[in-house]
């Protein structure tokens, strides 16, 4: 059930009736209801993966009891820990990795003149597995760090990690944030409603005509590199970019609208990241509850910045290879979490890492080229790096690297979409001028006369209706 089905707005038009209306004045039955939808939601992708949520559920809902229960015996408390860390990291290792490590294994053993013969598992990657193991780690950390005490209803804890707008890819919640949410009165504010329209429509517009679009030509360029000059390749990579922030991002923006509806805010996921004047910004603004949970969960926990400045070295390389591995059972993407670690390298060495956290202000001429320029050069490393994100192995991307990189560079796309450029271009100079905001269209022509404002709106959905006509692709993080 994909945000930009039918069926999902005929399911959540429901949801929302029965929520509002009938379950409105019992907080535990209309949280119980959300419950049952979120079930439900998720289960419409493969019913039988519905149980191994509900294990993860259990089990961490226990483990918090246990570990608060023993808050003053440290040596049983850091057992139920482990427990929990240890069983939902194996849980997510065998569906997610196990194949990796086994043919990387056979691989190594057969190169050194062994026979291995080993089982490999013909597994299918639960939907959201990544995201919903996440939250119950955050969870039993923060109960064992006594940031929070542990839920007393099985039905909040589970509506926590099940809530279904962030259950299939994100953002990756905080207890300490969704939690008291779900634990008070909620009622309906019709501004807030509005508000989170305006996101959902900016979300489907990032999908469908922004993200859709450019996968068409993605695919075609990523599918033969040996077809295209140089100069498409670097056109491919571009469209990439914009691909997978205009899918991710969107995704993002319709969970937090759907949400906003339902009267929850979760956590911003994006902060404008095509305007980083740096790596360091970019991985602030980008997939934050991501990088931040490594951060609060892996890096300060080793030390962080506290230590040497090796240390510190150590733990940003740990923190970008778990980065990468997250994304995915594959080489590419280490290779990916490697290539940024790289990159953010000389911020780190030279403390430069934190010197781009303001908001961009351009003050003339010379500040705006300055910015623009930074923000040009960093889009240009990432989309670079992406290339071994989209490629299907290794092998693949070096190859697309070597063909980019030829004679032909400099020759003039043979594919080069006036229209997607053209699109993108108004895209960009929306979010830039919204980039103050949550959201691009947040607070957007509030000052215009109310014909423009609709008629504004009215092509938004023109163009998410001509555009979902020709494609509807699965969102990329959707089995993360």
């Amino acid at each position: 059930m994909l945000f930009n089905t039918l069926s999902f707005a005929v399911f959540f038009l429901i949801v929302f009736i029965l929520y509002w209306f009938v379950f409105d004045k019992n907080l535990k039955k209309q949280n119980l209801f959300l419950l049952l939808a979120s079930l439900f939601f998720y289960s419409f992708w493969n019913f039988k993966f519905t149980f191994l949520l509900l294990f993860s559920i259990g089990l961490d809902f226990y483990v918090g009891k246990k570990i608060y229960n023993n808050t003053k015996n440290s040596t049983t408390k850091k057992r139920w820990l482990w427990l929990s860390i240890i069983i939902n990291l194996s849980v997510l290792g065998v569906f997610k990795y196990y194949n990796f490590f086994i043919d990387n294994f056979v691989e190594i053993v057969t190169a050194l003149g062994f026979k291995a013969h080993l089982w490999t598992l013909n597994l299918i990657l639960p939907i959201g597995i990544s995201f919903y193991t996440f939250h119950g780690l955050s969870y039993v950390i923060d109960v064992y760090k006594e940031k929070i005490k542990p839920v007393d209803s099985i039905i909040e804890y589970a509506l926590f990690v099940s809530f279904f707008p962030l259950l299939v890819a994100g953002p990756i919640e905080r207890a300490t944030h969704l939690l008291p949410q779900i634990q008070k009165k909620r009622t309906f504010n019709y501004e807030t409603a509005i508000c989170g329209l305006r996101q959902i429509l900016w979300g489907l517009f990032k999908k469908v005509v922004i993200a859709d679009s450019c996968a068409e030509y993605v695919d075609l360029i990523f599918d033969n590199p040996s077809h295209y000059s140089g100069s498409t390749l670097v056109m491919g990579t571009i469209l990439f970019s914009f691909q997978i922030y205009g899918d991710f991002s969107g995704y993002t923006d319709i969970a937090l609208g759907v949400s906003r509806l339902l009267g929850i805010e979760l956590l911003q996921n994006f902060s404008y990241p095509y305007f980083a004047r740096d790596i360091a910004e970019f991985w602030r603004k980008w997939h934050i509850s991501l990088s931040s949970w490594f951060r609060d969960y892996v890096y300060i926990p080793l030390g962080g910045s506290k230590s040497s400045k090796w240390i510190q070295i150590r733990n940003v390389f740990i923190v970008f290879m778990l980065i990468g591995f997250w994304h995915g059972a594959n080489w590419n993407f280490i290779i990916y979490g490697f290539i940024n670690f790289l990159y953010i390298l000389p911020l780190v060495l030279f403390n430069e890492n934190r010197r781009s956290i303001d908001v961009i202000s351009v003050t003339g001429f010379k500040s705006g080229l300055k910015i623009f320029s930074s923000m040009i050069f960093t889009f240009g490393l990432l989309s670079f790096a992406r290339i071994f994100f989209r490629s299907e192995n290794v092998e693949s991307a070096f190859t697309y690297i070597s063909k980019m990189f030829s004679q032909s560079l400099f020759e003039f796309p043979e594919i080069f979409p006036k229209i997607i450029i053209l699109i993108l271009a108004v895209f960009m100079w929306i979010e830039w001028i919204g980039r103050k905001n949550r959201f691009a269209i947040e607070k957007l022509g509030f000052q215009w006369a109310k014909p423009f404002r609709i008629a504004f709106y009215y092509a938004l959905v023109l163009l998410i209706l001509f555009f979902s006509g020709k494609n509807c692709n699965l969102f990329i993080f959707s089995f993360k």
